[in-house]
């Protein structure tokens, strides 16, 4: 199967409708009072959440807390039960597929391909929505500038099921920037990357939130939560236990309550930014 006919399966050939500018602070998805169960487990209860044009939003939280599905419930990759999402201000269910890749992209926690692409064609995958709108235009500048970002240019001729997974990583995250949209849903980015890799990717998170999008990342480093995102929502059983500016957000009271796990807050001496620690015994 070659790579326009994944595409095409995948979104199909319908006309669409380009989505318009947007306004900073402008909500570019919400979850109103979302219930979701997985099999008899409930996931998320009454979760609502408003994500904003310009801001970069971190959803932090224990292991089951609901972070990764309430990414994909914004995402309108899963259905909730009861409540409502919205995307571009309209119920999620009201868009096609096509419709939706042209207003989110969404890097999943797990970057697989049935078939053998080169590194070159998984990025060019993020284009395919634009495909005969004005934006096609565009395809060779965004795929070249993602790659770029994401340092994986020098590999683009390899195939993508022979690199390491932090490489799969960054082709999978360069993917979403080709895309182009103006809301980007990212779960867990950084978990197979060192660390220089992990703060490139944040770093480029808030370089699209300072050109206006809106980027929603599940991230489990709270040092990077308070490092880089405008605002972190805390998960904890399915409900937000805290939402607000990092240094409102993470306080030890909340995240010693729930981490189960006594933690310290401290301000760096020279920056300012928050250092998150575990609470340990001396040796």
């Amino acid at each position: 199967m070659t790579i326009d006919q994944v595409i095409t399966r995948l979104l199909g050939n319908r006309a669409v409708s380009p989505p318009k500018p947007h306004a900073p602070g402008a909500v570019l998805a919400e979850a109103r009072e979302v219930s979701l169960r997985l099999g008899e487990r409930p996931v998320l209860d009454g979760v609502s959440l408003a994500v904003r044009a310009g801001e970069v939003l971190a959803l932090v939280g224990p292991n089951g807390a609901g972070k990764s599905t309430l990414l994909a419930a914004l995402s309108a990759d899963l259905t909730v039960d009861s409540g409502e999402v919205l995307i571009d201000g309209r119920p999620a269910a009201g868009w096609s597929t096509r419709d939706l890749a042209l207003r989110r992209s969404v890097l999943p926690q797990a970057a697989t391909l049935s078939f053998p692409f080169l590194v070159d064609e998984v990025v060019r995958m993020g284009r395919a929505p634009w495909a005969g709108t004005a934006a096609e235009d565009e395809d060779e500048t965004a795929v070249a500038a993602a790659m770029a970002a994401t340092e994986v240019t020098r590999f683009a001729a390899r195939s993508f099921s022979a690199l390491s997974g932090g490489e799969k990583a960054r082709v999978a995250l360069s993917r979403v920037l080709a895309q182009r949209t103006s809301l980007l849903l990212l779960d867990e980015p950084t978990a197979a990357l060192d660390l220089r890799h992990q703060e490139l990717v944040l770093t480029i998170c808030r370089e699209r939130a300072a050109a206006g999008d809106a980027v929603v990342v599940v991230v489990h480093d709270l040092g990077l939560a308070a490092a880089y995102a405008d605002r972190v929502a805390v998960l904890a059983g399915g409900r937000i236990a805290g939402d607000g500016p990092p240094a409102e957000t993470l306080t030890p009271e909340l995240l010693s309550d729930v981490y189960h796990h006594p933690v310290e807050v401290l301000a760096h001496p020279d920056t300012g930014v928050l250092l998150i620690l575990p609470v340990r015994q001396a040796r």
